[in-house]
């Protein structure tokens, strides 16, 4: 009923789930991370207790497979289970219970499990595989939705579709650096909830992503008194207030020394 991706990054620095299903608000029961440890995704009959008991395992240093094995040995229900492991390392592993609805099944690789179970058939996980193997060009959140985009295409979970969600973190990644939480993203009932959480990850780097050095503008007095005066024409006391209004905090220097390329261009056309 559900098709998942867990995976981590190429540089060791990111773990992440994406899923989508017919099923209201796959992400609250399906997806599970923690940075510096590992990830996972528990589906079919779901057994969200393998959330936190993989994920204790994988933190005192089991492997994904040693974590699966202990997950399973401990659960009567397996047979109805479906769930996949990315570990520490990118050690990966993935269970589909002999009870799961045909086509259930698949795959693993270095650094990613993916797995699937009321599919249109095997197709599915293999457009997931291909899509993740042919994407190592982007961002690590977009070749997961690219990956999760590529098993819908090619008939998903075949009672339709309706939920779908992204959670991916990485050490100091939330905002303000107060957690790992690099996004997490759910649509929780949408007639095409892949291409809605495509969206809605394209704002959450808007948004809630730091910018990189080569996207900051150096404020210089000109330009501060260009902001200001777009500010004052908008009702606003100071750029400053203009930038909280808007959440524009992750794109703009507190102390207005730099502004993101992208929200300058946006004040511009705005102006």
């Amino acid at each position: 009923m559900t098709f998942s991706i867990v995976a981590r990054s190429d540089d060791g620095e990111s773990w992440g789930v994406a899923v989508a299903s017919k099923f209201l608000a796959v992400g609250a029961v399906v997806p599970a991370a923690v940075a510096q440890v590992g990830a996972l995704a528990t589906q079919a009959d779901a057994n969200v207790a393998y959330k936190g008991l993989a994920l204790s395992h994988l933190d005192e240093g089991a492997t994904a497979s040693v974590a699966l094995q202990r997950l399973l040995e401990e659960d009567e229900g397996r047979d109805h289970r479906q769930v996949g492991l990315v570990d520490l390392d990118g050690g990966a592993a993935s269970h589909t219970g002999q009870a799961c609805i045909d086509w259930a099944g698949g795959a693993t690789g270095s650094g990613y499990a993916i797995q699937g179970n009321c599919l249109a058939g095997a197709e599915v996980v293999a457009a997931m595989e291909t899509a993740w193997t042919n994407g190592v060009d982007l961002a690590f959140s977009h070749r997961l939705l690219a990956a999760l985009a590529a098993g819908d295409a090619a008939g998903g979970d075949k009672r339709g579709r309706q939920s779908a969600a992204l959670l991916v973190v990485r050490d100091g990644a939330g905002y303000g650096g107060g957690d790992d939480i690099a996004a997490d993203l759910r649509v929780d009932d949408h007639a095409a909830p892949v291409d809605e959480l495509g969206r809605l990850l394209d704002l959450n780097d808007l948004y809630l992503t730091a910018s990189d050095d080569d996207e900051k503008v150096e404020i210089t007095d000109t330009l501060r008194a260009e902001l200001e005066d777009f500010a004052h024409e908008r009702g606003h006391p100071d750029f400053a207030t203009w930038v909280g209004t808007e959440n524009y905090e992750m794109r703009v220097a507190d102390d207005l020394s730099w502004i993101d390329q992208r929200i300058l261009d946006l004040v511009r056309a705005a102006s």
